[in-house]
């Protein structure tokens, strides 16, 4: 056996053994804990979509709440995921924002991530548009693990459930600004409350962040702010109860996202990630324009109404994203690519409705039951490239061409999907159930290779339409060990649809059609609160069938997807907090993990045995907090990344990044309604690599921002 399989086996084995004496603790606990010690507030979680306490859900859950977000300046969802044992998340600025779990990655032409956010009912799996407004957030909770069985939109790897406040009567909310490096500007409100008493309810909320970045291009003539950015994020809801019994809720949100330039820059092919440093990305040379222009427009309907044991749930919305992007041929200037450019415009229009029954109670028998469709129009064009042709033989000079693909895709989905909760013995439940669902895929692409500026007909067409069928079970059986402690252990299914190319150039249908991937999943768990403390810790194995990979043409930049046979992961995921006295608050959570593929050809030799990339070995954190009494407050957090394998095309191997460390501290002052703070970010100004991709044509590197620091003030209402 490898050292790095022994290695997890080892820490695997440790970690079973804190799992049996946190057990054990437990145990010991039920008889002997003091009546009048300090106890958590109980958590009441709706991300099962029924309420429950957090301690008896059986699965591994983290919840964030409204005062964490303020306090460690989580500004967004990647910020959210940084804070989630084994997973990891990056904005590249021209892939959107990929996110990996557990080993699953992104499906490059399913544009999907294996991580769904849900906010409002509406829910966003999608690179272009993956981020979402914290400013209304009452709290944030990301179930790890699959979850078909409760949710409309089936999510592989977990989902971020972000839940937003309810108006009440009395008019509430907050508005701030906040200040920073590189002419960081922030803004953000939240107000809400009622038109008509006990009736009729408002919610208004927005923020808008900016910065000019921290790369400058000195190619001349050209901005000398690269990388700067903006982000606006508005929405409304309006909220009618005309009986106790009867709930309507409308909500519309509009996003709008300018991204110029990357965090990073590119070389010729060849390069080694080793060749890159973030101290060169400082001042680059780019002769093309680079942007991504994303807006995402929303809107839903919820309406609910309170039998006297269930309740019966509708969703509708409706999703429209528009991307525009311009890019750099060669992330840099090279004369003989010199203006050109590679391209991507897309416009997806996206309808779901979900009807949904749910007991209402949070303990004893609890079930929820539910019909799920969802329509989706894809326009992709003009995708493509610009590139200076020779002949391959000769090697003359031909001109400058481009290469584009213009795609229209239809896809509908149809989902049944249900779970129940049933005691038994009186510390046992049992957790089961399923999803059954139809995808059908339709797509109609035409591929041009042409002079740039000269018309003409395609190279290559294709009509295709495939469907798919599933049923994903799920299993679930826990034990009460007392009222504090629970332990379990599960068995579930995952899915990632499978798909089309976009960017065929060649081939009959079936080469250009890749499979779902699947992924059988096991997890042991025990989770609790024993005086001031809360822990939990889990030991998780997933089998993959199907992993979907991507691979590019040879001696160009174009990329396709496939399907490795097998793949698997495996690991152990801790968190805790303690607080040993009152204003003093202790944080940590760990994840470690194996993720190698088992069968994968590509189709020159394999790469069994190979590490997935963009997994992280290890991520670790820790944080502590202090408020006295006075209203003054500071904190420190510390976040540990293990080495991680990115895929080198051009070479056909897998290269390796070491781990890094980051800090962030935040202090402030708390007087009655105001919050006044100053903030550093990568306090040790840690250089590290958040992306590489390399190819025949180029290498390309992005870099996590360098240490920044800022102040702000936020006023409660």
């Amino acid at each position: 056996m490898a050292k790095g399989g022994k290695a997890v086996l080892r820490s695997a084995a440790r970690a079973a053994v804190i799992f049996l004496a946190l057990a054990g603790t437990a145990w010991a606990a039920d008889g002997g804990r003091k009546e009048d010690a300090v106890r958590l507030g109980d958590i009441t979680v709706t991300a099962n979509k029924m309420e429950e306490d957090l301690q008896k859900v059986p699965q591994s859950v983290t919840v964030i709440s409204e005062a964490e977000l303020e306090e460690k300046g989580i500004r967004n969802v990647i910020d959210v995921i940084r804070e989630i044992p084994n997973m990891s998340g990056v904005t590249t600025g021209h892939h959107g924002s990929p996110v990996s779990f557990r080993g699953l990655n992104p499906s490059m032409f399913t544009n999907n991530n294996p991580v769904v956010v849900y906010i409002d009912g509406v829910p966003q799996s999608g690179k272009e548009s993956f981020d979402a407004s914290l400013a209304n957030a009452e709290r944030v909770e990301v179930l790890r693990g699959p979850q078909g069985s409760i949710y409309g939109k089936d999510a592989i790897g977990a989902v971020i459930n972000i839940v937003t406040k309810k108006p009440e009567n009395k008019w509430a909310g907050k508005i701030g600004a906040e200040y920073g490096s590189y002419n960081h500007m922030r803004g953000v409100f939240n107000a809400g409350g009622a038109l008509l008493q006990d009736k009729l309810f408002l919610g208004v909320n927005g923020q808008y962040d900016k910065d000019d970045g921290w790369i400058k291009n000195d190619y001349p003539g050209k901005d000398d702010d690269f990388n700067k950015k903006s982000d606006r994020r508005l929405n409304a809801n309006l909220a009618f109860t005309p009986t106790d019994r009867f709930t309507a809720r409308v909500s519309v949100t509009n996003d709008y996202n300018r991204n110029y330039g990357v965090d990073g820059y590119g070389l010729p092919s060849g390069a080694k990630l080793s060749d890159f440093s973030r101290d060169d990305a400082e001042h680059v040379k780019f002769d093309a324009p680079l942007r991504v222009f994303t807006e995402s427009n929303a809107q839903s309907l919820a309406l609910r109404y309170a039998f006297d044991s269930m309740a019966l749930d509708s969703v509708t919305t409706h999703k429209t994203v528009h991307v525009n992007g311009k890019y750099d041929a060669d992330f840099g200037a090279v004369p003989i690519h010199a203006g050109l450019i590679q391209f991507n415009k897309s416009n997806v229009r996206n309808w779901t409705q979900e009807l949904r029954l749910s007991s209402n109670n949070e303990e004893g028998f609890r079930w929820v039951a539910g019909l799920y469709f969802e329509r989706e129009h894809r326009k992709h064009g003009p995708y493509g490239q610009q590139f200076p042709f020779f002949d391959p033989g000769s090697g003359a000079f031909f001109g400058n061409f481009e290469m584009n693909a213009e795609s229209i895709t239809d896809t509908d989905t149809y989902a049944a999907f249900g779970q129940a909760v049933i005691p038994f013995a009186e510390r046992f439940e049992l957790t089961l159930g399923g999803r059954w669902q139809r995808i059908k895929k339709h797509m109609d692409l035409s591929t041009y290779l042409l002079p740039i500026g000269v018309p003409g007909p395609p190279m290559y067409e294709l009509d295709t339409e495939k469907t798919w069928n599933a049923f994903l079970p799920k299993a679930a059986l826990s034990f009460s060990i007392n009222d504090d402690w629970t332990t379990y252990v599960s068995w579930s299914r995952g899915y990632m649809p499978g798909g089309f190319n976009y960017f065929a150039t060649g081939g009959t249908a079936s080469d250009n059609t890749f499979k779902p991937q699947v992924s059988t999943n096991y997890e042991l768990g025990i989770k609790g609160v024993f005086e001031r403390a809360s822990l939990s810790a889990a030991l998780f194995r997933m089998d993959i069938e199907d992993i979907h990979i991507y691979k590019s043409v040879s001696g160009t930049n174009i990329y396709l997807t496939d399907n490795a046979k097998k793949a698997h992961s495996q690991g152990v995921e801790l968190e805790g907090m303690w607080r040993p006295f009152d204003g003093l608050e202790l944080t940590g959570a760990a994840g470690l993990i194996q993720a190698k593929y088992d069968d994968y050809d590509w189709g020159g030799g394999n790469f069994n045995g190979e590490n997935i990339e963009t997994t992280p070995a290890h991520t670790l954190r820790a944080g502590v907090a202090y408020t006295h009494e006075s209203g003054f407050y500071g904190r420190v957090d510390v976040t540990n990344q293990g080495r991680m394998y990115f895929y080198d095309d051009a070479r056909k191997d897998f290269v390796k990044e070491d781990m890094y460390t980051v800090v962030d501290a935040r202090a402030g002052y708390r007087f009655q309604d105001w919050d006044f703070y100053a903030y550093v970010r990568n306090l040790t100004d840690e250089e590290y690599v958040t992306n590489f991709i390399a190819n025949n044509v180029l290498s390309l590197t992005n870099f996590g921002e360098p240490r920044t620091f800022g102040v702000g003030v936020i006023y409660h209402f």
